[in-house]
């Protein structure tokens, strides 16, 4: 058994405790990404576009991407950010903060689009199209952060198969040799 990689094993509990924060978090970014429309049913923007609706949209990624760089931030000062699996599960998080951090303005500026849609059929046409491709990249970002926190766990969920290879030893089990016992030697 290679002591070292016994070192950068993290307990499996912590594992398994990350792993289900990182799947509930993928499960909001999609979930948002997928509800959150700004398209009518017949797939065009809304003669009146509900700002208070469009700004929701902003706050709510704000959070998300409040959550998700916490969970970075946290996992960088903890010992295991160190580890090989750590740096990956790392770098994975940062990349899903970059992104989710750009998703709010997206939505931000489009339900400030939504506020100067009144005016003359060209302005309309060119703020609709400039509303659908800013509420799209905004989606865009989340499906991304989504997919980032899906690799986080897909390293963790590696790192979890290695644990059958070297398990941790039951408190009954000593693994330092007993100590020696009394001299029988006669002198």
């Amino acid at each position: 058994m290679n002591p070292d990689v016994r070192r950068e094993l993290m307990p499996r509990d912590e594992v398994l405790r990350l792993i289900g924060v990182l799947d509930g978090m993928k499960a909001m970014f999609l979930d948002a990404a997928e509800q959150w429309q700004l398209l009518d049913d017949t797939g065009h923007v809304p003669a009146a576009p509900v700002y208070a609706d469009l700004i929701q949209h902003a706050a709510a990624a704000q959070d998300l991407s409040r959550d998700v760089v916490r969970l970075a931030a946290d996992f960088a000062r903890s010992p295991h950010s160190t580890t090989r699996v750590g740096r990956a599960v790392l770098a994975h998080l940062a990349t899903a903060a970059t992104l989710s951090s750009n998703a709010a303005p997206r939505f931000a500026e489009t339900a400030e689009t939504a506020l100067s849609l009144a005016g003359n059929p060209i302005t309309y046409r060119y703020r609709a199209n400039s509303m659908v491709l800013d509420h799209a990249a905004g989606r865009a970002y989340l499906r991304r952060a989504s997919e980032s926190l899906g690799d986080a766990t897909k390293e963790l969920n590696k790192h979890l198969d290695l644990h059958q290879f070297f398990p941790t030893p039951s408190p009954q089990q000593n693994l330092a040799p007993p100590p020696p016992g009394p001299d029988t030697r006669r002198r």
